[in-house]
């Protein structure tokens, strides 16, 4: 590969216990994607988390950690087990513990985008298939597990931000009562991911940028919450899906006008994230 497979940014000092990580913000579209596939640059893209890395890029100043992808969801979904292959895409590969989203083309190497549009025109052999989850999954998820393991060991405990953006039609059946749709879905796998105290100071820090906010509907959290949240072990792991219309134009992923003045309410946001248990560890400076 002529790409790493991630971005890892560090601040000068880590004084945070948080990780943001955007795993499905990748742009680094394979030659053999582009030209062998049946879909254009823009049609591909329609799956990608466009831009978030870019919206979380000054947590490094708060002293957090910022892992992203550099290889796109439509190439390797860094979000699935690693064993979530499906039979309709990849050779060799039985219907054995089919479930939903393999079922429905999401497995690890997604068989559609956006809009079940499909990606290939056929096939694609075990051993490629293989080869992107080593090159690319694999020391994806190292890398993420160390820096969880390092603010472990340095805070006493580790909170993982995965961070996410969602189209705005997903949020079409979704009610809070008297409110409006939600700009913003925390995911903490309905308590299991994460312990309820961290939960709720993120979702304050999103409400005093003024953001409307759910909980779990309709995105719970996938692999990555599912796999690194222990809040047992003080590993905390929320999901955060940011709707993309907020942004930018959902059509041509062109940014919106007021692109810098919405970035900067989720930088303060994440700023009072990455403080979160700061006056809890006066040694995490050290």
């Amino acid at each position: 590969m002529s790409v790493a497979p991630y971005f890892l940014q560090r601040p000068a000092q880590r004084t945070s216990c948080v990780v943001f990580a955007s795993p499905h913000s990748g742009r680094a579209y394979p030659e053999e994607m582009l030209e062998h596939g049946l879909l254009d640059p823009l049609q591909l893209r329609s799956s990608e988390d466009a831009y978030v890395d870019r919206i979380f890029a000054r947590v490094p100043d708060f002293g957090a950690v910022l892992l992203s992808a550099t290889y796109p969801r439509a190439w390797v979904d860094l979000n699935r087990r690693s064993d979530e292959l499906d039979p309709a895409l990849i050779e060799g590969v039985g219907r054995a513990g089919l479930n939903p989203r393999i079922a429905s083309g999401l497995g690890v190497i997604p068989r559609v985008v956006a809009g079940g549009r499909a990606i290939y025109r056929g096939k694609i052999s075990r051993a490629a298939a293989q080869e992107r989850i080593e090159q690319v999954w694999v020391p994806y998820h190292h890398l993420l597990k160390s820096v969880l393991d390092e603010s472990h060991a340095q805070f006493g405990q580790a909170i993982l931000i995965d961070c996410h953006s969602m189209p705005r039609e997903a949020l079409s059946t979704v009610r809070m009562g008297h409110r409006t749709r939600p700009e913003i879905v925390i995911g903490d796998r309905y308590g299991a991911s994460a312990r309820s105290e961290v939960v709720n100071e993120v979702e304050a820090a999103f409400i005093a940028q003024g953001f409307e906010v759910s909980r779990n509907v309709p995105f719970a959290g996938a692999y990555v919450t599912q796999h690194y949240g222990r809040p047992s072990r003080q590993y905390h792991a929320i999901q955060v899906e940011i709707d993309r219309s907020l942004y930018m134009d959902e059509a041509t992923l062109e940014l919106r006008p007021d692109f810098a003045a919405f970035r900067d309410r989720i930088t303060a946001a994440a700023k009072t994230i990455a403080e979160i248990g700061v006056e809890r560890l006066p040694l995490a400076a050290e």
